[in-house]
């Protein structure tokens, strides 16, 4: 019996040379060969005796052999094996992930957009899952359907039918939601370098957000470490799904290692590990300056690198039968995963914003040899793309938010069109959430924001599907609807790159996730891809500027211009919208006249252009376009910050009665702050909000506790205060909040503090206005989530009434729970204010969402609707407050009710400005919109209309 092919070839090789050499070796050759290869294969005590039997008392060269030979050989071979996948994986009839008792499921009649072909292959065609994968595709084999047991037949009549979605950069499970103390496990604060941290051993499965990004078509995500490091450790792949074992270890997609070691696996190979890297401010926090924080990365490289060099070493000798020049093999529990990324096994996925950081990382990989998959958050990257391509190995991918931008400083100059830009550069474009910053359960509305903004369709769609699947490195089995990938699907209700796009069902390794979907019917027009706007030229404007372009008008008419081409027109009247001109879309004799910002004539072209006008008339096509009253945003900081994080670009926090003295200074006990005293114009949120259609801004000033202060309202596109028009309400309502915080004392104290205001204790000028509140002369706002200070706060409504007869404008704002209490809001006629529109978790007050579809039948909005309750749309962001139009158009095509193109422009108009009390809004803005109406994605805004400042600009 020959012992080749049971030991490694270096080591019979050896055995035979040494043999050679002996006289006595020579005779018993074949015989010892072997005995010697099954030793090597048993244990260490066999061995030993074995030795002592045919080895020479002295200088013999088998005696310098290790016994564990074999093994380190082995060891050493595998160093460099890189992750792969096994050359039979797609003879797989069962996923490694399959559950049993799925019963297979043919969809047939599906719309498919496979992934494929640069993501521009679809067609129509029927999809088989079976064993947890996709046994077939197209032209399904009918006979082999005939013989499945159970099969499950969904006819999806043409529906679009994708690839599930992976979010490539979640804190899903280790930031949990409701947001606890104890399931807080995203960052480690002990020490800048810690890659032997994993997200696994901090995955919460009771996160409530599981569900909820199900529901919206996510099948897959990173779960990463926080920013908080400079290397915060290893990241995890998980299928979102439940799992009948319940555990975090059984939600893993091709879990790379059992203990904290990388671990080969015969029938999958050498799995991926993900690791995240932070650079710029978030580590600052923890470790000082960026040149602190670079010198952590290359003095930690530097260690793994030492480490590397002593294994390739060793390795070398150990290969070549110099065992008696080395001894322990050199490895470092620690450190072995950041050696992984040096042997080129581990995905690093990089926070970082800035040039300057981006070309230090850049830098850091080509003197230490290892490549970056992505950069995350990276919002100057589309200054830079030719850095990015200078990486070693390869130029990283990008992955992004859509518009949120400016909450620090490296995120000043994040761009709209950074996807598009980075796209035309030849890179790699993601979408992600960063969940819970953004709620990944939409971040396939990411997608469609980069597409309205200019990314081409099929990488948009991409950029939450193959292309994050194929930089995670599992594009072999998920990202894609392939013959023998993973069957994680999803059928959706429209074309997943319309607005309000929604899963009507979503399987997870072949299992429906949505036990009874709550499906809404769509217009038929949202099937198609959305016909977005030409945004070439702000594009090329916002690399000339490096990231910062001027966002004043093209031109501002204080004279007169004709808006030719126009469809439809809406108007303010009273407190609802009318509309006041309606042509079918194409007749392209629509006129609109408006001189110093007055409407003068609307109608066919002939009745207007005879008028006589002052000055040559300046002209703007709106090509089948609308005129909409402007929009009102009211619930974020837009007006008093320019950074979120940058104190010194800020209004700051008003001082807090509940919490601390309050400074005589200042008025003492009986001081009520103004928001108009702290108003700050010509911020870029407020201009990219003005040039988004929202032309007011409500804002009221920074409270951590109980008393906020008044409100003011102002024109988003104004200068400065003393410009005509610029403050369009001084004192608009009083604002307070009640909520669960550490800061705060109970809310019972709350109410009752506010109950003692309200009852007229209140000193000096906090008196004055609260008498005001309770004579109905000004709105109070609240800003509240839960459903049992809602209901306390109708009751204190009651109460205050009861004693002061005259009733209370009471508004609520936030109000996440308030569709709990639809009947008791509208009987006290309290108007409510969503605020998010899209319900999420995020605190244990917020706890009790209404999910909407597919979970449930209608939502808050639908809810308090139909119970006769005055709704309007908040923000909470003020970088996204100018997707305003998106979200209110989303909130009406998911409500599951009729809802008018009027009704819907009034959620997030007149009647904002009523519940607040904005008064004289009659004269307000209006919005010229380019190719469709406001809250289309096939349209633009082209100029506002202002009566308020005499003028017009023009975009």
């Amino acid at each position: 019996m020959s012992t080749k092919g049971l030991l490694p070839q270096p080591i019979t090789g050896e055995i035979d040379h040494l043999l050679a050499t002996n006289d006595r070796a020579r005779r018993n050759a074949s015989t010892f060969r072997i005995i010697f290869g099954w030793v090597l294969l048993l244990t260490g005590t066999v061995f030993s005796i074995i030795r002592l039997l045919y080895a020479p008392a002295r200088n013999d060269p088998l005696s310098n052999i290790p016994i564990d030979a074999a093994e380190i050989l082995d060891k050493c071979r595998m160093l460099n094996v890189q992750p792969h996948t096994p050359a039979n994986f797609y003879e797989r009839k069962q996923s490694d992930r399959f559950q049993a008792g799925t019963n297979p499921t043919l969809i047939t009649n599906a719309t498919i957009w496979s992934g494929r072909l640069n993501g521009l292959e679809q067609f129509t065609g029927d999809v088989l899952l079976d064993g947890g994968i996709i046994r077939d595709i197209g032209d399904i084999d009918r006979e082999f359907v005939a013989r499945l047991d159970d099969l499950v037949t969904i006819d999806a009549n043409g529906a679009w039918l994708s690839p599930g979605v992976v979010d490539m950069h979640s804190h899903l499970g280790v930031h949990s939601n409701p947001g606890l103390r104890g399931s807080s496990d995203g960052n480690s604060h002990h020490g800048p370098v810690l890659p032997w941290m994993r997200a696994l051993d901090g995955l919460n499965t009771h996160d409530d957000a599981y569900r909820l990004s199900v529901s919206g078509g996510v099948t897959t995500a990173l779960v990463l470490p926080g920013s908080a490091n400079a290397i915060g450790g290893q990241g995890l792949l998980i299928k979102l799904r439940p799992t009948t074992e319940r555990s975090p270890t059984a939600m893993t997609l091709e879990n790379p290692y059992s203990t904290n070691t990388s671990e080969y696996d015969p029938l999958h190979g050498l799995r991926w590990r993900q690791m995240k890297h932070a650079c710029g401010e978030n580590p600052g926090t923890l470790i000082g300056t960026r040149m602190d924080t670079t010198w952590a990365f290359r003095q930690a490289y530097d260690k793994a690198r030492q480490i590397k060099n002593a294994q390739d070493a060793y390795c070398q000798k150990a290969s070549t039968g110099k065992w008696d020049e080395i001894k322990d093999f050199p490895e470092d529990y620690q450190w072995e995963a950041l050696v992984d990324v040096l042997r080129g096994r581990v995905k690093v996925h990089n926070h970082c914003y800035e040039t300057v950081d981006l070309d230090d990382m850049v830098r850091i990989t080509n003197e230490f040899k290892f490549s970056i998959a992505a950069f995350h958050h990276a919002h100057e990257t589309y200054l830079v793309p030719s850095t990015l391509k200078s990486a070693y190995g390869h130029p990283p991918a990008v992955a992004l938010f859509s518009t949120k931008a400016r909450y620090k400083r490296e995120s000043y100059r994040g761009s709209e069109f950074a996807p598009k830009i980075l796209s035309e550069n030849g890179l790699q474009v993601i979408m992600k959430s960063d969940h819970p910053v953004l709620d990944s359960r939409y971040l396939l509305y990411e997608a469609q924001i980069a597409h309205y903004f200019g990314l081409p369709p099929n990488l948009a769609l991409a950029a939450v599907t193959s292309t994050p699947a194929e930089v995670i490195g599992e594009d072999h089995r998920i990202g894609f609807l392939k013959r023998g990938y993973d069957a994680d699907v999803v059928l959706w209700d429209s074309h997943p790159l319309s607005l309000s796009a929604t899963p009507k069902q979503v399987w997870i390794d072949g299992i429906p996730q949505i036990k009874v979907p709550h499906v809404v019917d769509k217009p038929a027009f949202l099937q198609n891809i959305p016909k977005t706007p030409d945004f070439e030229r702000e594009a090329r404007k916002t690399l000339e500027y490096d990231g910062l372009p001027p966002l004043l008008p093209n031109h501002t008419s204080e004279g007169t211009v004709v808006f030719t081409n126009v469809s439809h027109v809406y108007a303010r009247k009273g407190d609802s919208i009318v509309e006041v001109l309606g042509l079918r879309r194409g007749h392209d004799n629509g006129i609109v006249q408006v001189q110093r910002g007055e409407i003068i004539c609307m109608g066919e072209a002939s009745t207007c252009l005879e008028l006589n006008t002052t000055g040559k008339p300046t002209f703007v096509n709106l090509q089948g376009g609308s005129i909409s009253p402007g929009l009102v945003t009211f619930g974020s900081n837009l007006g008093l910050e320019d950074i979120q994080g940058e104190p010194s670009t800020k209004d700051g926090l008003v001082p807090a009665p509940l919490i601390s003295k309050v400074p005589a200074i200042v008025g003492g006990d009986g001081a009520i702050i103004r928001a108009a005293d702290g108003l700050q114009f010509f911020t870029r949120h407020a201009l990219l909000a003005y040039r988004s259609g929202i032309t007011t801004g409500i804002v009221a000033p920074q409270s951590q506790g109980l008393l906020s202060g008044l409100s003011v309202a102002f024109s988003t596109g104004s200068e400065h205060r003393l410009k005509k028009g610029a403050v369009v309400q001084n004192v608009v309502a009083v604002h307070v909040a009640i909520s669960h915080s550490d800061n705060l004392p109970s809310v019972s104290a709350q109410v009752a503090a506010l109950r003692n205001l309200l009852l007229g204790n209140g000193e000096g000028e906090l008196g004055y206005w609260f008498e005001k509140v309770t004579k109905g002369k000004l709105s109070l706002v609240v800003d509240v989530h839960s459903a049992d200070a809602i209901a306390s706060l109708i009751e204190l409504k009651r109460e205050i009434e009861g004693t002061t007869f005259h009733p209370l404008k009471l508004t609520l704002s936030g109000a996440t729970e308030s569709y709990l209490l639809p009947s008791e809001i509208s009987d006290a006629d309290i108007g409510v204010i969503l605020r998010p529109i899209r319900s999420f978790p995020s605190s244990w007050e917020m706890k009790r969402i209404s999910p909407g579809p597919p979970l449930s039948d209608g939502t808050a909005l639908s809810t308090l609707l139909a119970h006769k309750v005055t709704v309007a749309v908040g923000a909470i962001d003020p970088s996204l407050a100018r997707l305003t139009r998106f979200d209110v158009g989303w909130a009406a095509l998911t409500a599951g009710i009729s809802v008018s193109t009027e009704e819907v422009l009034a959620l997030a108009s007149v009647n904002v400005e009523k519940l607040l009390g904005v008064s004289g809004s009659q004269s307000g803005d209006l919005v010229a919109t380019q190719s469709g109406g406001l809250l289309e994605f096939n349209s633009k805004v082209a100029a506002v209309i202002s009566s308020r400042r005499g003028l017009v600009d023009i975009f």
